[in-house]
């Protein structure tokens, strides 16, 4: 028996005149049985017959009826990449893009110039006749220039130029400044990806999804390699066809690039792989995408997202690697990638002018005591106080304000810890990078599902850490009453921890801990020998060590060393009344051998920066021969030789 379903299905499509061929081949992929559609095919062609016949007030012979129900050949249809050579150059002609431009670049996609003055002929006067009728809207904002117009300019002013790679090709930067805009621009440069290059890609795209099945691109998580032999056949066949001039390299950096549209991500993948960024984020399909510039700030830069179904997709598939999902009812995204960034996502109604994504990136290159040190972040003074308290297991805080290096600064001195001790690193998001030898174990908490089920708490973790036996214990930062009495009270049963905490300085961090919601009693607050509190500069964005403050018996601040904006250095402020004496009780030493000990500590952290030790390997490296092999270290400072 043939639904009706079905044979309403059949009959749209006749009327249609689609293929006999591709109709059978579309109920097939739904399941349907061989018997079944020729069923539903013929009682269609009968029914079709019939209203003819009525229609016409006579019937027909048999012949006559077959060539009735024969589908009138097909008109040749035109070349796809024809078509979509007219919808880029119609697309192109709307931006005002010049003929001679547009030539250029379709030459270099490997199409013949007779075929493309044709072609272009034909679109512009269909272009006129439109023009005519409507005039296109302009975009409201600057969607980048070329380097030539960006050189040539002479409101321009280039701040740096540099390039990075993804997946082997070269990406360049530009970084500029132009008169009469207040933002910095953060042009991006694909030479490969070129407007035409783009536009094919996305059509390749839509065959892709047609063709081969996404769980097979997840699976291998975008590589190539890991892909099975006939899908990387497929792959190979449709970026041939549509580029058939470019080299292996070129067609393989084509074919990565394409997976990563495929699965989500797209140019967002491209500009992630640049090192010298912090932030990407998508404020809305409106605006172009923004990203924040380890040395520049806030960036905007020449690439937008083409309309708000692409955002949410790009949200619903980040989602979907880490088993969330963002729709109308739970229209928040909180998620931590495989690769240890972090996606947050938001949808309308939350944020009123459309979705956004925020991606903090993952540092592959953390920053160390010596980078600190080379950009002037902490002076070495201070750095080597701060080691030496590390050294003996005096516990810390690190404070300071929204992004002003809190977590970087506790990564770089968590590094100072001699590598023979078992370190517990407790985290909302993963950050802290120590370096491989070391006895270290990372734990992350978890956000509970969509029922409110299976959720585990920084502070659930913490109190299990007190039984894995840690040496030294890491807290990613301290937001809640039962967090802090926690480490409080790790503290005070002998371990050392490191934590941060949000503070603009040490006498805030002291009035926030000892008031609601954190309400620490004052008289636990010794158990903190040293603040270190960061800062950034609100004007020039630069971030600085502010201040190295320790806490006296009373649970009051004291303040050691002070930094000063106008000189960009760390000033002595107070001589402390209990770091050195703790130092003294727990050490044996006397005030003179622990300033020897500091001045020692400097010669390393100086012989580091001279041979420019900075990976978290070379400096942990360094770190450990100071501890396991101390004269020999010295020895080779002394002599002023390289170690590697």
């Amino acid at each position: 028996m043939v639904s009706q379903k079905v044979l309403k299905y059949v009959q749209s499509k006749f009327s249609q005149n689609v293929p006999e061929s591709q109709i059978i081949a579309n109920l097939k992929k739904v399941g349907l049985s061989s018997k079944i559609i020729q069923k539903a095919i013929q009682k269609t062609k009968r029914n079709i017959s019939k209203k003819s016949g009525d229609k016409q007030g006579n019937r027909k012979s048999s012949k006559e009826k077959m060539i009735f129900f024969q589908r009138k050949k097909p008109e040749t249809k035109a070349d796809p990449r024809v078509e979509m050579l007219k919808r880029y150059i119609k697309n192109a002609l709307a931006k005002n893009i010049p003929k001679e431009k547009i030539m250029e670049d379709l030459i270099k996609a490997g199409w013949k110039k007779e075929q493309l003055q044709r072609v272009l002929l034909e679109t512009g006067k269909a272009k006129e006749e439109e023009d005519k009728k409507e005039r296109p809207k302009k975009l409201s904002f600057d969607v980048g220039k070329t380097e030539k117009e960006i050189k040539s300019d002479k409101n321009i002013r280039v701040l740096e130029e540099y390039s990075f790679k993804y997946m082997d090709m070269a990406v360049k930067v530009i970084c500029y400044s132009q008169r009469g805009q207040p933002v910095t621009f953060y042009n991006l440069i694909i030479p490969i990806i070129s407007g035409t290059t783009d536009l094919i890609l996305e059509e390749i795209r839509q065959k892709l999804i047609e063709q081969i099945n996404l769980g097979t691109l997840e699976i291998a998580e975008g590589n190539f390699n890991k892909l099975d032999k006939h899908v990387q056949e497929r792959l190979v066949k449709l970026v041939e066809e549509s580029f058939p001039h470019v080299d292996t390299n070129v067609q393989r950096f084509l074919i990565s690039y394409l997976i990563s549209k495929v699965l989500g991500l797209g140019i967002i993948e491209i500009i992630k792989a640049d090192e010298s960024l912090e932030e990407v984020v998508i404020n809305n399909s409106t605006q172009p995408v923004y990203v924040y510039h380890k040395k520049w700030g806030w960036c905007k830069t020449n690439k937008q997202m083409p309309n708000d179904d692409q955002i949410i997709h790009l949200a619903s598939m980040t989602g979907r690697k880490v088993g969330r999902e963002i729709t109308n009812l739970t229209p928040l995204l909180d998620a931590h990638l495989p690769t240890g960034d972090r996606v947050n996502a938001t949808i309308k109604p939350i944020t009123v002018d459309g979705p956004t994504i925020t991606i903090r990136k993952f540092s592959t290159d953390p920053w160390t005591i010596t980078k600190f040190l080379k950009t002037k972040t902490m002076d070495y003074t201070t750095a080597a106080l701060v080691w030496l308290a590390i050294r003996y297991e005096l516990s810390a805080l690190i404070v300071g304000g929204t992004a002003s290096g809190k977590t970087s600064c506790l990564n770089v001195l968590t590094n100072l810890i001699p590598p023979n001790q078992r370190i517990v690193s407790i985290e909302d998001t993963r950050e802290i990078r120590l370096p491989n030898y070391m006895h270290w174990v990372p734990m992350v908490s978890r956000a509970p599902n969509p029922e409110g089920k299976g959720g585990i708490e920084m502070e659930d973790l913490l109190v299990n850490s007190l039984r894995m036996r840690p040496d030294r214990i890491i807290v990613g930062e301290v937001r809640k009453k039962l967090q802090a009495e926690t480490l409080f009270e790790a503290i005070h049963t002998g371990h050392s921890c490191y934590a941060t905490f949000h503070a603009n300085n040490a006498e805030e961090a002291i009035v926030r801990l000892t008031n609601p919601p954190v309400s620490l009693s004052k008289t636990l607050l010794p158990a903190i020998s040293l603040m270190v509190v960061q800062y950034r500069n609100r004007r020039t964005g630069l971030r600085r060590t502010f201040q190295i403050a320790e806490i006296d018996r009373k649970g009051d601040s004291n303040v050691l060393y002070q930094y000063n904006p106008k000189t960009d250095s760390m000033n002595a402020v107070n001589q402390s009344r209990t770091l050195f004496k703790t130092l003294e009780m727990f050490t044996g030493n006397t005030f003179e051998e622990l300033n020897q000990m500091l001045k020692e500590k400097i010669k390393v952290l100086q012989y580091m920066v001279k041979n420019n030790y900075s990976t978290i390997e070379q400096v942990g490296r360094v770190i450990a021969l100071y501890y396991t092999e101390h004269d020999y270290l010295m020895n080779i400072i002394s002599q002023n030789k390289p170690l590697w």
